[in-house]
């Protein structure tokens, strides 16, 4: 089975690293974060993402535009709730991707 791609975009640095953490923990995804709306736009033109988890920090501007732009990956928005929360989210998502 091929690995899911997953972007994760957070503008806080720790909050980041643990979820880039629980996501490459488990089997099958592979994640590459986005610190700023900026690095998650140029992220997305250079690769194709089966899903983009958005978390705190964007403007509600940076977020619309990113999901326009990144069209084809599934978007959600991620604002916390502990890692059970956070894998479920993903799962239900790439289960309807």
């Amino acid at each position: 089975m091929k690995e899911k791609e997953i972007m994760v975009v957070c503008t806080h640095p720790d909050v980041l690293s643990t979820i880039l953490r629980l996501v490459n923990s488990r089997l099958q995804w592979n994640a590459t974060g986005a610190s700023d709306f900026k690095e998650a736009y140029e992220l997305g033109r250079k690769q194709l993402f089966d899903l983009v988890l958005i978390g705190a920090g964007l403007s509600d501007e940076e977020e619309a535009a990113l999901i326009s732009e990144l069209g084809e990956a599934k978007c959600i928005r991620h604002y916390g709730g502990g890692s059970g929360l956070l894998y479920a989210e993903i799962e239900g998502a790439l289960s309807h991707a």
